[in-house]
C-alpha cells in the first residue's frame, strides 16, 4: 500500500532545484512529514578519446570543501531531452563534441530525499569544439587510460559516487581497453 500524500508546501526556490515539505500518511494510518528536492534531472558521461583515455573532470566541490575527480555531468535546463543535455554538457566541461553518444542507462542519485533522475552516456568520436562554461564552473580536464580510471574507482580514489555508478555501467563498453 502506497504513502497518502496529505499536503505539501514549498520550502525553498533555488536555482538548480526546489525543496517542499510533504505531509504523508503512511500504510500504518500514521502521519509524516518528509523533505525532498526537486530536481529537473541530469546527465553523466563517460568521454572516451582515440587513444582510449577517459576525460575526467577535476573540480571544487564546496559542499565536500575539496576538489574531486569526476566524469563531466551537468543539469538539464527545464525539459531539455536527455540526449540534448549531454550533447552540450561534454562541450561545456570538456570542450569536446562526441560524435557519437550512445545510452548506458539511468538512475535516481538520492532517491531517499531527491527526484534526481540522472541520464548515463558513453561518449565517443570526440573532436575539439568548446562552448563556453557555466559561470560557476572552474574545471581542468584530466585525461586517465580507461584501465587507470577503474583502478582509481576500485581504490577508493574517485569519491563522486555518479562517476563510481557510471564506470559501473560502461565497464562492458570498455572491456577492450583492459587488455
Amino acid at each position: 500500500m502506497p504513502f497518502e500524500l496529505i499536503k505539501s508546501e514549498t520550502l525553498l526556490q533555488g536555482r538548480a532545484f526546489k525543496v517542499r515539505r510533504d505531509y504523508l500518511k503512511t500504510p500504518k494510518g500514521d502521519e509524516t512529514k518528509l523533505e525532498i528536492i526537486e530536481h529537473g534531472g541530469s546527465v553523466v558521461l563517460v568521454p572516451i578519446d582515440a587513444d582510449g583515455n577517459v576525460l575526467l573532470v577535476r573540480q571544487y566541490r564546496h559542499a565536500a570543501e575539496q576538489d574531486l575527480l569526476e566524469l563531466p555531468a551537468g543539469t538539464r535546463n527545464e525539459d531539455e531531452p536527455f540526449e540534448e543535455c549531454a550533447a552540450r554538457e561534454i562541450r561545456e566541461e570538456t570542450g569536446m563534441e562526441a560524435g557519437r553518444l550512445e545510452k548506458l542507462g539511468e538512475f535516481y542519485l538520492a532517491p531517499g530525499y531527491s527526484t534526481e533522475l540522472m541520464a548515463a552516456f558513453l561518449a565517443t568520436d570526440l573532436k575539439h569544439n568548446p562552448l563556453d562554461p557555466d559561470d560557476d564552473e572552474v574545471l581542468s580536464i584530466e585525461r586517465i587510460p580507461v584501465k587507470k580510471a577503474f583502478e582509481l574507482a576500485l581504490n577508493g580514489k574517485l569519491l563522486d559516487a555518479k562517476s563510481l555508478a557510471v564506470l559501473l555501467l560502461a565497464k562492458s563498453h570498455l572491456e577492450k581497453y583492459f587488455e
